[in-house]
């Protein structure tokens, strides 16, 4: 998937989000070691230093730790990347909640169309 970042937001915080929805998403697994910096900036199309610095906030959340010789590794704490998903989850429900509230739908009107539309999907 391409690394579509928006000059009106913070890369390195773009950075951080695309790599949270591929350790949610099963891209990287549990223990799995990431892509150097350099690989990844290359990938992204960014400089190395901001790479850096979006790798580094996600070691102080805890997601992604180092090790001297293997480089950067995913946690292993499946309950934390759970949590991390449900997070996530919350954001994008509650900014669809505030969008479908401005278009005028009550939140029975909403349940009812997300019901319909997942029917319709099935």
């Amino acid at each position: 998937m391409p690394w579509d970042l928006d000059n009106n937001r913070p890369i390195y915080l773009q950075l951080m989000e695309r790599i949270q929805l591929d350790i949610i998403s099963g891209t990287y697994k549990p223990g799995d070691r990431l892509p150097s910096v350099r690989e990844l900036a290359l990938e992204a199309s960014v400089n190395p230093n901001t790479m850096q610095k979006a790798l580094a906030e996600l070691e102080r959340s805890g997601i992604v730790h180092s090790m001297r010789t293997s480089g950067r590794l995913i946690t292993e704490d499946k309950s934390m990347i759970e949590q991390l998903k449900g997070e996530l989850a919350r954001e994008q429900i509650g900014a669809f909640l505030e969008k479908m509230n401005r278009l005028g739908f009550s939140t029975g009107e909403i349940l009812s169309l997300i019901q319909q539309t997942v029917k319709e999907d099935d």
